[in-house]
């Protein structure tokens, strides 16, 4: 008898903003890699306004101590809404 599992519920990603003092390829390469070691986040950087943009299940703590090992100062912006 097979029995099926109901579908899990739809897992939706925040959005978030974050300023990261960025000012060369070098700088957003350190994001690119701490982001990457930490898992599970989809990004955007827009390294000419020195912002990154994150959706993930991580929480905002947790993305903005990982930004901040780059070394560079980083700060929350904010919740973007996911198009």
């Amino acid at each position: 008898m097979v029995v099926n599992a109901p579908d899990p519920s739809p897992v939706f990603l925040q959005r978030h903003e974050f300023f990261v003092d960025m000012t060369c390829e070098g700088c957003s390469n350190a994001v690119t890699r701490v982001l990457h070691r930490l898992g599970g986040v989809q990004f955007d950087i827009d390294l000419p306004n020195k912002k990154v943009y994150i959706e993930s299940e991580h929480n905002v703590d947790t993305l903005l101590e990982t930004l901040k090992k780059t070394g560079k100062s980083a700060s929350y912006l904010g919740e973007k809404s996911v198009q």
